[in-house]
């Protein structure tokens, strides 16, 4: 997994690409990206299967600014992003949100 930062020059905004391995997503058939920037809504964020199996997606979000998200595999299985800027405990169970700062 990883997250790549582009600000924009021209505007208060970072394009942000999150990715997954094909085998961080265990072969998954879906994968969505879920987090404060999309009201935690599921279906919001859907990732884009990659040729090599993999999973991306990229998301303007407003700069100066921290989300917490998760990716969510088939609809099951929660996972955090190893490669997060940090982490912030979730009030939903004992796992922690990943954190990216814009």
């Amino acid at each position: 997994m990883s997250l790549k930062k582009k600000p924009l020059k021209s505007k208060p905004v970072c394009k942000v690409t999150f990715a997954l391995t094909k085998e961080q997503a265990k072969n998954a058939s879906g994968v969505h990206l879920v987090g404060e920037f999309n009201d935690w809504d599921v279906a919001a964020a859907p990732m884009r299967r990659q040729k090599d199996g993999s999973f991306s997606a990229t998301l303007d979000l407003p700069a100066g600014r921290e989300y917490q998200f998760r990716y969510l595999i088939d609809g099951e299985v929660w996972i955090s992003d190893p490669e997060a800027d940090k982490y912030a405990f979730s009030p939903f169970g004992d796992c922690e949100n990943s954190v990216v700062v814009v």
